[in-house]
């Protein structure tokens, strides 16, 4: 079902990013054309 499509992913807030990578990932080994992530907030820590 995903043999060449576009997956767009959506995540509240990014922390790490690592949930991220890993389903895309995983959607990429599933024949996933391309995928896209589109995040609302995003964490920031001190010092960055």
């Amino acid at each position: 079902m995903l043999i060449g499509k576009r997956v767009l992913l959506v995540d509240d807030v990014l922390t790490t990013g690592a949930t991220i990578e890993t389903a895309a990932r995983v959607l990429i080994k599933g024949g996933a054309s391309a995928v896209d992530v589109l995040t609302i907030a995003r964490v920031v820590t001190s010092g960055l």
